[in-house]
């Protein structure tokens, strides 16, 4: 016989109605699940109150003192009581749980924070005294007269020393503290317009952790400064504006080229209405937009806000409001990556610039040169004469391939012309600027990549017919998975058909190509084929089954290049959207200015 449940009482459960106090506990387990928790609440709230300027304090991981200051319209001494009562607010009447247009609605957070620790509130209305109250644990004290000048002061201490058992779930200090800055960096991001200053006070002294000043101008310039202040100059400088509208639908903010992608996805943030969500949906709409131009351990950084009809979403999924819900979740989806593809297609042939600093960085030496070090001009006039050729014959590198160095670019080519090919991979180019050191078979993959999407878009990818059918021999498990995907394959011109056992064979391949390697291109195939697994749809997994085939169809290195085939590479790059990286996201190009050059050998 099966031992009685240790929840279940062999006597009859008795139903009883709790109180208030565990009511607020229990709910506070909900709205406040850390320290950060309770700052974002706290935060919002004076948002929500109008404030211009928002000062955050805190102790210990906040775990001991959480203290937020803002200037805005403040409470009446008569507004306290009700200020730290359940379910009571000013943000909505309760009649429309969908037309909401402030952070907070439920009424719930100066509750709960006053249910688990002891919570100080004080604040002044325009026209009226300063007032202030206090809860502890649950139970609140009489009101009482305060000095303030304007605005509210919210102190919260002892985070849930009325839920002991709570602190032990609590991480250490600094994590806690990390937590809290992640949250005020959102939502400074979210309101560029208002001031935030976050310190950290520890033995009597504090600490500025972060400090966001008022931003003027129009919402995208305020952005964009917030944004360099936060997330630093290096991402506002390699992303790209998002202004896009559809269907009572409109994305704003900043994505960053696929060459700026990070190894993580911490520098994505996401806003629904200027609230900051930890949404799958619109996060994975994120990463399928840039799934053309990332391998899949990168990740693309991206700070967006879309706004929608407070009618079309539902923010009343959680109580952290961390989630949302969309009324019609596919068209949200559809806008965030047709945006920021078409944003990432206006971007032609660029690359970050970060590509050219870490560049710079790796070929710095160590040994730092002082103006003291430095030969005089005599010298260095000197030292040139004795370093020219002795003899007329002067022999040339034989991985170098230079060209005619007398004619320069011409205007409106970015990328130079080419000067020489170096270890048969490489294209030395010289611009106005400075010189460009292309990849060639990462650029022209990317290249063939492109033009293999833009035929099949257009007319179909043609097929070309082989004399004899190429044979593979391949495992019982591939050559199933590969049979299953013929007809998509068929449609980008690679026809495929079963030849006995697990053989397949091999009887058209993509013309565009060119001569290749079936049985090569095949195993590529299969590779990309079990990659993308269950994950991606149908056209997903053709754009990355095209990706592998370029691979076959582009110059490969080792290959020795004319001048003017290096040059009608540069300028199919100029013209061709994305081709600043390849297929797997890396930089197919790096730009050296001339006093970034002139840098490297100490004459800057």
């Amino acid at each position: 016989m099966n031992a009685p449940s240790p929840n279940m009482s062999t006597d009859r459960p008795v139903i009883r109605p709790l109180e208030e106090a565990a009511i607020n506990r229990i709910a506070a387990g909900e709205v406040v699940e850390r320290p950060a928790s309770a700052v974002k609440e706290l935060v919002e709230n004076a948002l929500d109150a109008g404030a211009t300027r928002i000062a955050v304090d805190f102790a210990d991981g906040g775990k001991t003192l959480i203290r937020v200051t803002d200037d805005g319209c403040g409470m009446t001494a008569a507004d306290l009581p009700l200020a730290v009562a359940r379910h009571a607010t000013s943000k909505i009447d309760g009649s429309d749980l969908l037309n909401i247009h402030s952070f907070g609605f439920r009424g719930e957070a100066l509750a709960s924070l006053g249910a688990v620790g002891r919570l100080t509130l004080t604040s002044r209305a325009a026209g009226h005294d300063a007032a202030q109250i206090t809860v502890a644990g649950g139970r609140m004290a009489d009101v009482r007269p305060a000095a303030l000048t304007r605005g509210t002061v919210v102190e919260l201490r002892d985070l849930f020393y009325a839920t002991p058992a709570r602190l032990k779930f609590l991480r250490t200090d600094r994590a806690e503290a990390q937590a809290i800055a992640d949250v005020l960096r959102r939502l400074a991001m979210a309101e560029p317009h208002v001031g935030f200053t976050l310190t950290e006070v520890s033995g009597g002294e504090s600490r500025t952790l972060l400090r966001a000043d008022p931003q003027s101008g129009d919402f995208f310039d305020a952005l964009h400064g917030r944004l360099t202040g936060i997330l630093g100059a290096d991402f506002t400088s390699n992303a790209l504006r998002i202004d896009v509208a559809r269907d009572g639908l409109h994305l704003t903010g900043y994505a960053a080229l696929p060459t700026y992608s990070r190894g993580s996805s911490a520098q994505q943030y996401v806003f629904v209405n200027g609230r900051p969500v930890l949404d799958r949906m619109l996060l994975g709409a994120l990463r399928v937009a840039y799934f053309d131009f990332l391998s899949r351990d990168r990740h693309p950084a991206a700070v967006l806000n879309l706004s929608v009809d407070p009618q079309r979403v539902d923010v009343n999924v959680h109580p952290a409001k961390s989630e949302v819900r969309f009324r019609e979740p596919e068209a949200a989806r559809s806008l965030i990556i047709t945006g920021l593809r078409n944003a990432l297609s206006g971007a032609g042939h660029r690359a970050s610039t970060t590509v050219a600093s870490e560049t710079l960085a790796a070929m710095r030496p160590e040994a730092r040169i002082y103006q003291i070090d430095r030969p005089s001009q005599a010298s260095f006039a000197r030292a040139f004469a004795l370093q020219a050729p002795e003899a007329p014959g002067f022999a040339e590198a034989p991985t170098a391939r230079i060209e005619d160095p007398v004619t320069l670019p011409e205007e409106g080519h970015p990328l130079g012309a080419a000067r020489a090919q170096v270890h048969e991979n490489y294209i030395i180019a010289q611009t106005a600027t400075g010189i460009v050191i292309v990849d060639q078979h990462a650029a022209h993959e990317r290249l063939v990549y492109e033009r293999l999407k833009r035929q099949m878009a257009e007319t179909g990818i043609t097929a070309q017919a082989l004399l004899i059918p190429e044979i593979v021999e391949l495992s019982p498990t591939d050559a199933t998975r590969l049979l299953e995907a013929a007809p998509m394959l068929a449609e980008i011109g690679l026809a495929i058909e079963p030849f006995g056992g697990s053989a397949v064979a091999v009887r058209e391949t993509p013309a565009i190509l060119g001569p290749i390697n079936a049985a090569a291109l095949i195993r590529d195939v299969l590779d990309e084929l079990a990659d993308a697994g269950q994950s991606h749809g149908v056209r997903a997994k053709i754009d990355a089954v095209l990706s592998r085939m370029a691979c076959h169809g582009s110059v490969r290195s080792g290959r020795q290049m004319r001048a003017e085939e290096m040059n009608a590479l540069l300028r199919e790059m100029e013209a061709t959207p994305h081709s600043g990286q390849c297929n797997h996201g890396r930089p197919t190009y790096v730009e050296l200015k001339l006093h970034d050059i002139e840098r490297l050998f100490g004459r800057r």
